[in-house]
């Protein structure tokens, strides 16, 4: 006999409800010689109130008299059976009177389990409960298993939809939590390097994490992986636990499950009681979502580093340093999507050509590699049209047409600003991006909306529009992630920045802290800010 079939035979705890003591006697002897816990009542009233006082506590097999004083067994055991608290109880019908065959299918079809005649047989008795027992513990064990798969399944889908390593953190020691429904405690090795201590003290608790030495996930994998990948599970005693772990809130015994997918990856660690995990479908349960959690680490830790390294060359598609110019003053604020988006195509340029000092804002639609490819290939143009001396607007054609020969179907919004020598004036031209903000010295501020189509739809762009600007005045251009706001219009959005830069800080390198303070943080774009402002001492 297996193991698990000698649990589900043992003995349990037994609710007999008869009306007769003599034979309320005789079962509870024959159960109690058989090691049984028996709870006795001698009618349905007295039954019912015993499973209500039980609590969670509950017997696990019920023996009812079909002829009780107050209601008949049959009720009893619909009453029983209605209740979700007592639906799984097995019940035994006996009686000495209602013997027949009519009887039987009565009280089986009302919902018991087992009907047995009197006279009873002690040992038929017997078997027939123990029966039972198999039964309602083999389907607790599998209400039971249902549940730990759902949470599984929930735990899983958590820890491969978390967005950056504080998430997933979090949903794996609060997944094995929930999984186990007990104290757990996780070791990993974040994607920037950094051994973290992460526990949650039960299903329903905040996880909590703490710094790790460096040295406790090879403490920890060794004896079950060494170098090797795969997944294991040791038990741990408590001594050697406190000796690793400290500050661990689990003062017990404990399974380790550890789990490498790469070789020379650090591997994933994940503890519990090992109370919580005596069975081989617990432990079983537990490896598959510790191999589900080190999966996902690996796909964020792989996602990060070619995230890193996109952003390094996307930064090398922008210029290392502005153009010292007389008579104005530059300044640039960029800051690169968030961590867990994809780069983008925001770009600026600024640069002395034969006409004077040109500025140049843009985004290649869409987030990935290739828009920060493009990006550079538009801006490296740029450079060289601008320097051969073409007007902005003629920029801007042979963009176009450079745009729509190598990358047809992708579009580029382009804003150019030529500043004269004498920096009296300047000539915008603009394809479809945010116009920039002129401030004027006194205090005024406008933004310059001519404006032609955007790059990458062959149509004519018009000359540039030229604007006379005082001395001491500030230009302002931007890209779309600075203002932008999902659900609310671009309208409302460059309103307020308008205002917010007529009210702001005077000097240049201020000013740009101070916009992209109040409107750049919590922002999932890329952001670009170029400013310039006109000495007049030219």
């Amino acid at each position: 006999m297996t193991m698990t079939a000698q649990s589900d035979s043992a003995p349990g705890t037994v609710l007999v409800i008869d009306d007769d003591e003599t034979n309320r006697y005789i079962l509870t002897s024959w159960l109690t010689r058989a090691g049984h816990t028996v709870l006795g009542a001698a009618d349905g009233s007295a039954g019912l109130a015993l499973l209500e006082e039980a609590g969670r506590s509950l017997p696990e097999v019920a023996v009812i008299d079909v002829q009780l004083p107050d209601m008949s067994g049959f009720e009893v055991c619909e009453r029983i059976k209605a209740d979700p608290r007592t639906a799984f109880l097995p019940v035994v019908h006996v009686s000495a009177v209602a013997v027949n065959a009519e009887d039987h299918t009565e009280g089986l079809s009302r919902g018991a389990d087992a009907y047995l005649d009197q006279p009873i047989d002690p040992n038929e008795f017997l078997a027939t409960v123990t029966a039972a027992l198999r039964y309602t513990r083999a389907r607790r064990r599998a209400e039971h298993l249902t549940l730990r798969l759902a949470a599984l399944n929930r735990a899983t889908l958590d820890v491969y939809r978390a967005v950056g390593f504080a998430d997933f953190c979090a949903a794996a020691t609060g997944g094995a939590a929930s999984l186990m429904s007990g104290p757990a405690t996780a070791i990993f090795l974040s994607p920037d390097g950094r051994p973290v201590h992460s526990h949650a003290a039960g299903p329903d608790a905040e996880p909590v994490t703490l710094p790790a030495r460096a040295e406790l996930l090879d403490r920890l994998a060794s004896p079950a992986l060494g170098g090797s990948t795969g997944t294991e599970a040791v038990t741990v005693s408590r001594e050697r636990w406190r000796t690793l772990l400290p500050l661990d809130p689990i003062d017990d015994d404990v399974v380790v499950v550890v789990t490498r997918t790469k070789r020379d990856r650090p591997p994933v660690c994940v503890a519990v009681p090992a109370a919580a995990a005596r069975t081989s479908d617990e432990r079983d349960l537990l490896q598959q979502l510790v191999n589900a959690c080190a999966l996902a680490l690996e796909a964020l830790r792989t996602f990060n580093e070619e995230h890193a390294l996109a952003l390094a060359l996307q930064r090398t598609f922008l210029p290392d340093r502005l153009p010292d110019t007389p008579s104005t003053t530059l300044a640039v604020r960029y800051r690169p999507a968030s961590d867990h988006a994809e780069i983008g195509g925001d770009f600026y340029e600024a640069l002395q050509t034969p006409a004077g000092l040109l500025l140049a804002i843009g985004d290649v639609a869409g987030h990935s590699l290739v828009a920060a490819t493009v990006m550079g290939e538009i801006r490296h143009a740029l450079r060289a049209y601008a320097l051969e001396g073409h007007p902005p607007h003629h920029v801007l054609e042979r963009l176009d047409a450079l745009l729509s020969h190598t990358r047809p179907g992708l579009t580029v919004t382009l804003c150019l600003v030529l500043v004269e020598p004498d920096g009296g004036r300047v000539h915008i031209a603009n394809a479809g991006h945010i116009p920039p903000l002129l401030l004027g010295p006194e205090g005024g501020a406008v933004y310059l909306v001519d404006h032609g189509p955007l790059l990458g739809l062959r149509l004519p762009h018009p000359p540039a529009h030229v604007h006379p600007v005082a001395p001491g005045a500030r230009l302002l251009l931007i890209t779309d992630g600075l203002v932008e706001v999902r659900n609310q219009d671009l309208d409302h959005s460059l309103t307020a920045f308008l205002d917010a830069a007529v009210s702001g800080p005077r000097e240049l390198e201020d000013l740009c802290d101070f916009l992209l303070g109040s409107f750049g943080e919590g922002k999932e774009d890329d952001i670009a800010l170029l400013a310039l402002h006109l000495d007049g001492t030219g």
